[in-house]
């Protein structure tokens, strides 16, 4: 079974290495040799194979591949979401961590009283960018209009979640978007 497993966020180092976003379902014991990453470029799907492979926490790991040995070639892969073969034993669908929603389309509707022609409403569009995980604060690192911002991770910004769609809704309070 084939599964979304993370996404190719930026260079590291001069000779095609990258950092990855990794999502919920990448396994542990993943092992480089045996998997390809799976990524969909010019609507073919082409296997990259990992000749380095470093976890980096739990949701990060940086890698190199085959054939792609300079920054120029690595840069043709930022932003594309990699998927792997998981065997059905790996998979676990009733699942469900924060880091899932990484790479998912948002739309987030900031509500507040200084716009009461708009009914107090603003709606904004971006990207769920990366998940931050701390017992403390978790955060969502969003890019709406082409810049970043933190909000937090929390179940009452969260509005509605479609998994097929790849789509998540925040209903957020007045000026959060803004700090």
């Amino acid at each position: 079974m084939k599964t979304p497993a993370g996404r190719i966020n930026k260079l590291f180092g001069t000779e095609g290495g990258v950092m990855l976003s990794l999502y919920a379902p990448f396994p542990d014991d993943f092992d480089p040799a045996k998997t390809p990453f799976l990524v969909e470029i010019d609507g073919l799907e082409v296997p990259l194979w990992c000749s380095r492979f470093e976890r980096r926490g739990r949701t990060g790991a940086v890698a190199a591949f085959d054939d792609l040995d300079t920054e120029r070639r690595a840069t043709e892969l930022l932003g594309l979401e990699f998927s792997i073969a998981l065997d059905d034993e790996t998979a676990d669908d009733d699942e469900f961590y924060l880091e899932d929603l990484v790479g998912f389309a948002v739309e987030a509707e900031q509500i507040g009283a200084s716009e009461p022609e708009a009914g107090g409403r603003r709606l904004f569009t971006g990207t769920l960018a990366d998940y931050y995980d701390s017992e403390a604060n978790p955060l969502f690192e969003l890019t709406i209009d082409g810049r970043e911002v933190l909000v937090p991770a929390v179940e009452a910004f969260i509005a509605h979640i479609d998994f097929e769609a790849r789509r998540i809704k925040f209903i957020l309070p007045e000026g959060l978007l803004n700090l």
